[in-house]
Order: structure tokens, then C-alpha cells, then sequence
């Protein structure tokens, strides 16, 4: 189901006929967003407005089960709020795919598990919002090698983690974290670990002075957890990895950038209807840098949809989704999707030339130019594309176009 025309048990018709629909209430979210984009990006502050209207609209939890009080929103929901959001205000809509993202290795790993089916009803009840520790000392974004290791002892474990970025670490109510199964594990044998914010501490290390994404707050810090042994997943992180976290990720990151994009391509279209008004109708020189912006739009739109699609046929089949095709196809969305998005931001200011450029207008693209750039680096392009070379050739050539 999409976001316009969900498909409603029983339990969600009587819930949504007394509230808006799910992009009604994105929407209510984005409008939020968007009046505090322009201070939280200045001031690099956490989007508390609009986190505060996104918790009224119950929508943290739009992805939790509705047996645990959630509304079983699908991937098709999800990514289209990331796309509404990141067209508003960039660090509310990645902090928003990044909760979700965690959300959904809460609610595809966790079943049977009664911490994590708590948590499940602690994000839909009272709107949770799940931080992420991933990144770690000098690993560079590699998060499937982590240097600490879970410490056992009885039915409680330690854990001391030099986390290097936690975005809107200091505003979450908890964290998943990935670490070495046990202090003896290979750099690859994983666990994933779902806390609650009593479970664990946070130092800070590190702060968060960057050129974009300024509001998404990913300052570092030292990361000490104690707390009982059921917050590990049972499954090991590999599978998590594989069939959910990447998934996930590479789809509402890529949704919020495509946001970012649509937004710099509405600013050029006003700013290409009010030249062309002033000068009975002639169109400004650059216009056909708005014609390419649409166009690279359209494809980076296209290449979203087309995996969102393959997602959801497969989301459920185990040996699917661990195919060398969809892990490569994934994988290779981010690099291509954030390519594409900065390639539409970029023509969408030339668009509008120094319009766009200027800090001071009703068309500067600035800000989205600033938050676009961080896609390419954001786990970098070069690793995963360093990586990928292997698969990518031993994958084969569609001999048609519908393969």
C-alpha cells in the first residue's frame, strides 16, 4: 500500500476515521518543518518543532505492527513521508529515515522477543524516537567490522563503544548499536542490540560543525551500555544487515534526497515563471538547465520507485533478498540515487543563477545544495563502489529489458 491509499484492517479503519490520513499528517509534519528549517540549519539544533507535531501525528510508529499498537505501514508509506519531509526540511527527514530504518530491525527480527515487542509498543504508545550507533573510531562508515565486543556476564551485558557519530544521540529515547558478539569474536561477527535510554550513557567527543545536515546533531561520543541480555537480537548482524538495515536505509535515504531535489527544482520553476512573466514571456537563459533539473528528477524518482517495488515483492523471502542481483541492485541505489540528487540540486541552481545562490532570496538553494552534498559521503561512494566491484562482475547482463 502507498501513503494516499492505504489498505485498512478492521483495528486501523475505526483509527484513521477519527484522524487524518498518513500524508495528511506528513504533511502537517512537513509544514512544521519547514517554518524551523531555515533556524535549525543556522543554529545546527535538533528539530524539536517539528518532531513535536510528528509525535502528535503518531507518526513514529506508523511502521509498527497494529497488534503492538502501530499501523503496519509499508515501505511504500514510509519512503513517501521521507519525500514529504526531506522537501520541507532535510534534517527532519533524515532523522526520520534513520528512526525508521531502526524501527523496522525492531519489528522484522524482534517477534517472540518481549523486549523487543515492548519497544515495539513504546515507539507506537508514546512515540519513541531510536538513535543509531553504527559508525565507530576510525572505521570510516565500515559498520560491518566493529572493534567493540559485547562482555557477558549472566543475563546482563557491558558494552564500551568509541562512537564517533550518533546523530540525535543526545534527543533519542534509544539506540541500536552494533559490537562484536563477545570479546573473543572475529570483527565481522556481529550482534545488533536494541536499548532503551536507561540502558546505556553518553559522553560527548566529539562535536557537529559541518556544511550541511547540520540539524541532524551527529556529534560523537562514548558510548558505555549495561543492561539486561535480551536486548541482543538473537540473529546475527549479517542477516539483520542483508535483509533489513541496508533495505531500509538505502530506500529512505535516497527518499529524502529525492526530497531535497524536488524542492530545488519548485524553487527554479518559480524562479523560471516570475523571469518569464517579467519579460512578456521570454524565457531567461538558463532555462534549459531547468528542463535537465526535471529530467534528473524524473530518473532519480524512477530509480526509487523501481526499488521500492523490488523490495516490497520480496521483503518476506529470505533466499530473495540474499541474492547476489537485489544485494547489488540495494547497495548500488544509494551511490546512484545520491549521485543523481546532487546532478538535479546542481541544475536546479543554475537554474536560477545567482538567485539561487544568494543567501537572501525567496529562491536560494543554499541550503539544499548543503544538505544534498552530504548523500555522496554519507557511508562513502568510493567504499561502496570499492566493494561492490566483485559482485557487480559476477552478476550477469539482462538479455531483455524486463529482466
Amino acid at each position: 500500500m502507498n501513503v494516499r491509499e492505504a489498505v485498512l484492517t478492521v483495528d486501523e479503519t475505526s483509527y484513521l476515521e477519527q484522524g487524518p490520513s498518513l500524508i495528511e499528517r506528513a504533511v502537517r509534519t512537513a509544514a512544521a518543518a519547514a517554518a524551523d528549517a531555515d533556524g535549525v540549519d543556522r543554529d545546527a539544533r535538533f528539530p524539536h518543532k517539528a518532531f513535536d507535531v510528528a509525535r502528535e501525528q503518531k507518526l513514529l510508529g506508523v511502521m509498527v505492527p497494529v497488534e503492538f499498537g502501530g499501523l503496519s505501514a509499508s515501505i511504500h508509506d514510509v519512503t513517501d513521508i521521507c519525500y514529504t519531509l526531506g522537501r520541507a526540511c532535510a534534517s527532519t527527514a533524515m532523522i526520520y529515515a534513520m528512526h525508521q530504518t531502526k524501527v523496522a530491525c525492531v519489528i522484522r527480527h524482534g517477534h517472540g522477543i518481549p523486549w523487543m515487542e515492548t519497544m515495539m509498543r513504546r515507539v507506537a504508545r508514546d512515540q519513541w524516537l531510536l538513535a543509531s550507533s553504527t559508525t565507530e573510531g576510525q572505521n570510516g562508515g565500515n559498520i560491518r567490522a566493529s572493534a567493540a565486543a559485547v562482555d557477558h556476564a549472566g543475563d546482563t551485558v557491558s558494552l564500551m563503544r568509541d562512537a564517533t557519530v550518533i546523530s540525535y544521540g543526545a534527543e533519542a529515547d534509544g539506540l541500536v548499536t552494533i559490537a562484536r558478539r563477545a570479546t573473543d569474536a572475529a570483527a565481522s561477527d556481529q550482534v545488533l542490540l536494541a536499548l532503551a535510554k536507561d540502558d546505556y550513557s553518553l559522553k560527548r567527543t566529539l562535536g557537529w560543525e559541518t556544511l550541511g545536515m547540520r540539524g541532524t546533531c551527529s556529534t560523537g561520543f562514548e558510548l558505555k551500555v549495561d543492561c539486561p541480555a535480551d536486548r541482543v537480537f538473537p540473529e546475527s548482524y549479517d542477516k539483520i544487515h542483508a535483509q533489513t538495515m541496508t533495505p531500509f536505509a538505502h530506500l529512505c535515504w535516497s527518499s529524502v534526497w529525492a526530497g531535497i531535489a524536488a524542492a530545488a527544482v519548485t524553487r527554479a520553476q518559480a524562479f523560471i515563471r516570475k523571469a518569464a512573466r517579467s519579460s512578456g514571456g521570454q524565457m531567461p537563459p538558463a532555462a534549459a538547465h531547468f528542463t535537465a533539473a526535471k529530467m534528473s528528477l524524473a530518473k532519480l524518482r524512477a530509480l526509487i520507485a523501481a526499488n521500492i517495488d523490488a523490495f516490497a515483492r520480496v521483503e518476506h523471502d529470505e533466499r530473495a533478498l540474499a541474492s547476489l542481483d537485489f544485494q547489488s541492485s540495494i547497495t548500488l541505489l544509494k551511490v546512484q540515487a545520491s549521485e543523481l540528487a546532487v546532478e538535479t540540486v546542481m541544475h536546479a541552481m543554475r537554474t536560477a543563477g545567482l538567485a539561487g545562490y544568494r543567501n537572501d532570496g525567496e529562491f536560494t538553494m543554499g541550503r539544499h545544495l548543503r544538505d544534498v552534498l552530504s548523500s555522496p559521503i554519507m557511508i562513502n561512494n568510493d567504499r561502496i563502489l570499492a566493494n561492490a566491484a566483485t559482485s557487480t562482475l559476477m552478476s550477469g547482463v539482462p538479455t531483455s529489458l524486463r529482466d
